[in-house]
C-alpha cells in the first residue's frame, strides 16, 4: 500500500483496469473478474466494461460522494453527480484515526440522520432572504442547501466564476478531480437559479455598505434578513526585509494569476499549499495554460513514473527503483519551513506520503527544515539560516523567484465592519469556511460548515460567534482514543 499510490487523487480514473483486462485476455482464470481502484465516474465504469477490461466493476467511496450516483446515470443525469475526488480527507484519513468516515464533498455521508437536506422543507413564515458572500466551496455549500430547503439566495461574488480557491486546486497536477466538485456546485446552483429560488450575482464585489443598503426596509421584498460572509482568505505575508521585491510571488500571483516563475524557485512554507505549489512547479510550463481534466490524465504515464511494469517480466510487476524512468522536474525547488522535521508531517495520513514521495523523488527539491528567513537582497536572493543554536549554518540561495506560502488569514473586513458600526446588522452576520477559520485552508471544514449552518439559519437562538456546528464524537472515535493510551 505504502510503496505504490493506488487508490489517491493523483492515481488516473480506472488506472489498474488494465490487470483484469490481461488476465481476462490470457484467460488466467475462468471466474468473472471485478476492476477497481479509482472508478468514480459512470463514463469510466461504462469504458472499461465495453472494452472488455472486466466483467464487473467496484466502487466504495463514489456512493459516499453521492449515493444517487447510479439513479443518477440511468436518468441521464450525468452533470448533477457528486463526484468522488479521492481526496481521503474524511473518509480513510477518519477511519485510521477511529473518526466515522465521511466525505469532504458530501458531509451528510454516514451523518444522514443529522443533516437532513428535505426540499422546501423550511415553513413559510420561516423563509429568509439571504445574502452570501463568496462562492468558495463553504459559500456553494450553504447557498446550495439554503435554498434547496427554501429560503432565497442572493449568491455574490467578485471574481466571474465560482469555485474559489478550488479553481487554484484544481490546476495542481494530480488534482484534476477537483474541477468535478465546482461543476457540480455550478449545475446544483443552476438548477435553483432556474427555479427561482437563487439569485447568482458575479463580478460584483459587495461592500459593508452595500450591505447596509441592501438589509434596509428601502430595499423592499429583497430585503437580506442574513447575512453569510464566505470570502475565503488572504495569503499570510511573512515579515522578512525586501520582501517586495519583484521576484516574490505568492502562490496566488502563481496559481491564479499564472505569474511567470524562473527555473530556480525557493518555496517559503511546506504545508498543503507549499507542497501543491512545488508540485505545480515541478511538471508544468509557463506556456502550458491548460488545465487537464480527470478524464484525460495518462495511464501509462503515471504506472511508468511509479515503476509499474505492465508486462509482468519484473518480480511483483515492479521495475527496481534506479530503472524507474522518472520525468524530469520544469524547474529546481527548495522547498523550506520554520519547523524542525519531516516537511508535511501536516499532510493527508493516507496521501501525505505521496506528495511527498513525489517530490523526493523527482531529484529536483530540496526540503530544508529548521530555517530562518533573513532577508531578501537586491537581487532577489533570499538569505537563510539553518539549524539552530551552535549548528547554525548560513545559506544564500540565488533563485529567480521566491514563493510565498506561508498560511493564510481570514478575510474578515466585513464581519469586523458590522460589529464596529454597533447596528443591529452586527447580529445578522454569520462568518464562515476560511473567513472563520484559515488554518490549513480545511475544504472539509468549510463545506460541513457551510451545509450545518444552513439547516439552522432560521433558528432564532443561532447567533454570530455561536454559529458552528460539527458532528458529534463517534462511538469509533471514543473507543479509539480510549485504546490510544495503552499503545
Amino acid at each position: 500500500f505504502h510503496s505504490l499510490a493506488t487508490i489517491a487523487t493523483s492515481v488516473p480514473r480506472g488506472g489498474f483496469a488494465w490487470v483484469t483486462k490481461k488476465l481476462r485476455d490470457e484467460k488466467i482464470v475462468s471466474v468473472p473478474l471485478c476492476a477497481t481502484n479509482r472508478i468514480n465516474a459512470p463514463t469510466t465504469a461504462e469504458s472499461i466494461l465495453s472494452s472488455g477490461s472486466a466483467d464487473l466493476v467496484s466502487m466504495a467511496r463514489p456512493f459516499l460522494a453521492d449515493p444517487d450516483i447510479v439513479k443518477k446515470s440511468r436518468e441521464g443525469r450525468e452533470d448533477e453527480i457528486n463526484t468522488c475526488i479521492a481526496c481521503n480527507q474524511a473518509c480513510l484519513d477518519h477511519a485510521f484515526v477511529g473518526k466515522t468516515a465521511s466525505c469532504l464533498v458530501n458531509p451528510r455521508a454516514c451523518h444522514e440522520t443529522e443533516i437532513t437536506i428535505e426540499p422546501d422543507s423550511i415553513p413559510a413564515d420561516r423563509k429568509l432572504n439571504i445574502g452570501v458572500i463568496g462562492s468558495g466551496p463553504a459559500g456553494m455549500a450553504f447557498a446550495s442547501t439554503a435554498a434547496t430547503i427554501g429560503h432565497h439566495v442572493t449568491l455574490f461574488d467578485k471574481s466571474n466564476d465560482i469555485g474559489g480557491q478550488f479553481n487554484m486546486a484544481k490546476r495542481i497536477p494530480g488534482k484534476e478531480e477537483f474541477h468535478e466538485t465546482i461543476r457540480y456546485f455550478k449545475t446544483q446552483l443552476g438548477k435553483l437559479q432556474k427555479d427561482g429560488k437563487l439569485d447568482i450575482q458575479l463580478g460584483v464585489e459587495v461592500s459593508y455598505s452595500d450591505m447596509e443598503a441592501k438589509s434596509s426596509d428601502s430595499a423592499g421584498d429583497r430585503k437580506i434578513d442574513k447575512w453569510i460572509i464566505a470570502t475565503g482568505v488572504d495569503p499570510r505575508i511573512p515579515n522578512i526585509p525586501g520582501k517586495d521585491h519583484p521576484n516574490v510571488l505568492s502562490y496566488i500571483d502563481v496559481l491564479r494569476n499564472r505569474a511567470k516563475v524562473g527555473q530556480k524557485v525557493a518555496v517559503i512554507g511546506a504545508g498543503g499549499i507549499g507542497f501543491d505549489v512545488s508540485e505545480y512547479l515541478l511538471h508544468r510550463e509557463d506556456n502550458d495554460d491548460r488545465d487537464k481534466k480527470a478524464d484525460e490524465v495518462d495511464v501509462d504515464e503515471f504506472l511508468e513514473c511509479w515503476g509499474v511494469d505492465k508486462s509482468n517480466k519484473e518480480r511483483g510487476g515492479l521495475i527496481p527503483d534506479n530503472q524507474i524512468n522518472i520525468p524530469k522536474g520544469k524547474r529546481e525547488i527548495i522547498l523550506m519551513q520554520r519547523k524542525k522535521g519531516k516537511l508535511g508531517a501536516g499532510l493527508g495520513k493516507t496521501t501525505g506520503w505521496i506528495h511527498r514521495s513525489t517530490l523526493v523523488r523527482s531529484g529536483a527539491v530540496e526540503m530544508i527544515t529548521e530555517v530562518s528567513y533573513d532577508m531578501i537582497d537586491d537581487n532577489g536572493h533570499l538569505h537563510i539560516t539553518v539549524g539552530s543554536d551552535d549548528k547554525k549554518k548560513n545559506r544564500v540561495l540565488e533563485v529567480d523567484n521566491i514563493i510565498l506560502c506561508a498560511g493564510q488569514i481570514s478575510k474578515r473586513d466585513l464581519e469586523q465592519a458590522a460589529i464596529d458600526s454597533g447596528s443591529d446588522l452586527a447580529e445578522k452576520v454569520f462568518t464562515i469556511g476560511g473567513a472563520y477559520e484559515a488554518s490549513e485552508l480545511d475544504a472539509k471544514r468549510a463545506i460541513d460548515m457551510g451545509t450545518r449552518l444552513a439547516l439552522k439559519i432560521d433558528d432564532d437562538s443561532v447567533v454570530p460567534g455561536e454559529h458552528k456546528f460539527q458532528a458529534d464524537v463517534g462511538a469509533e472515535e471514543k473507543l479509539f482514543n480510549a485504546m490510544k493510551k495503552f499503545m
